[in-house]
């Protein structure tokens, strides 16, 4: 029943039969309406080519709907003696919220202590894109980064903390240009030990001048 579940929170999400058929539909006409609907002329110079560069668009900025997060971890596994931290920061992180489709955009910080398994550096990033390129609210995005590395390799501990500014509370709503959301999913040695999450936060806040 475990696996099955974690299966179901990894797999990419595909279109099911109550579903329009994604790879059959086309955004570009509805793109069109809604320009018209808030005044403007699709017909005019500017904006006769808009609707399609919106769809193609929005076609790479959800692109991790169709990422699959198993076969990216799998294919980059490693038997390594190693089991002290391992931390990725400053991964630049793009999004787009669920509420309004405006984009938010920061850093994440992502570290796991290894139990012979370690993750090729390059796919963490990777990981990050494949589900920050979908429609999100960024505390879930944080924990299913978590869940996707507590469940490929079962590490003593995962620890992701994301650091984000969102256009909805920047350009709407509130409009408080400086606004800053950190959430934070921390696993195993992270939850359970005070001086692990201490040093990873620690690492998290660390300012540098060229390499460590």
């Amino acid at each position: 029943m475990a696996d099955r579940k974690r299966a179901r929170r990894l797999a990419p999400v595909k279109a099911s039969s109550s579903r329009i058929d994604v790879a059959a539909t086309t955004i570009a006409p509805h793109v069109r309406a809604v320009l018209a609907a808030i005044g403007e002329d699709p017909d005019r110079e500017g904006l006769l080519k808009t609707p399609e560069r919106v769809e193609k668009a929005f076609r790479f900025l959800t692109k991790g709907y169709q990422e699959d997060v198993r076969g990216l971890i799998n294919s980059a596994l490693f038997s390594v003696c190693y089991d002290e931290m391992v931390l990725v920061k400053d991964i630049e992180v793009f999004s787009l919220c669920e509420h309004h489709l405006l984009p938010f955009f920061g850093k994440a910080h992502v570290a796991y202590i290894p139990k012979n398994k370690v993750i090729g550096l390059s796919k963490i990033p990777r990981l990050v894109d494949a589900f920050a390129r979908r429609l999100q609210v960024q505390e879930r995005l944080t924990v299913q980064i978590a869940n996707a590395i507590q469940d490929a390799i079962h590490p003593g501990g995962v620890g992701v903390v994301i650091e984000a500014q969102h256009l909805c509370m920047i350009m709407r709503g509130v409009e408080k240009q400086n606004s800053v959301a950190v959430t934070s999913c921390m696993l195993g040695a992270f939850r359970e030990q005070h001086q692990t999450r201490e040093e990873f936060l620690a690492l998290v806040r660390k300012k540098h001048n060229g390499l460590v």
